[in-house]
């Protein structure tokens, strides 16, 4: 290798080196933030939730109670379909633009890990796709559902502090 590609590979590794300790700082203060968090605490007990997930669900979405329905917190998570429909035709044209894309990018990554994982989110993915529906609505339809689910569960009802 060129001593000006050294260079710059070795500006990299250093860029590479302090990103790396900042994520771990991050993580560090969150962990200790949360710790005794009921949310927090009941997410990472879920299946394929790690912490970055538990977290993200917690600061972008806080209370679940704050939502009339499941339905209502999909739509805010920005997993809802966007309805096409023109006169007797009636069609959906992706995701709806509107919600919490950071979000929407987090549980479509938490689908991903439910589907491998899990069993029956196994099952259902697998039935969607013989229905011939591609994998990227599959895993949208997962990441709606398992949102609809959780609205349910963390309720403060059923959440012990």
């Amino acid at each position: 290798m060129s001593p000006e590609g050294r260079w710059v590979i070795d500006r990299h590794l250093k860029r590479m080196v302090r990103v790396l300790t900042e994520i771990a700082e991050v993580e560090s203060h969150l962990a200790e933030l949360t710790v005794n968090d009921p949310l927090v605490n009941a997410l990472l007990e879920l299946r394929g939730i790690g912490s970055v997930t538990a977290w993200t669900i917690r600061a972008e979405i806080g209370r679940f109670d704050r939502f009339r329905s499941g339905k209502q917190l999909a739509r805010f998570c920005a997993l809802t379909p966007r309805n096409a429909s023109s006169g007797n035709r009636q069609s959906d044209a992706g995701l709806i633009k509107a919600g919490n894309r950071e979000l929407r990018t987090v549980l479509i990554e938490a689908a991903h890990r439910l589907i491998r994982y899990d069993e029956s989110w196994r099952s259902f993915a697998c039935k969607m796709l013989q229905r011939g529906k591609p994998k990227c609505v599959i895993v949208v339809a997962t990441a709606n559902r398992w949102i609809r689910r959780l609205f349910h569960a963390m309720q403060p009802s059923k959440l012990v502090a």
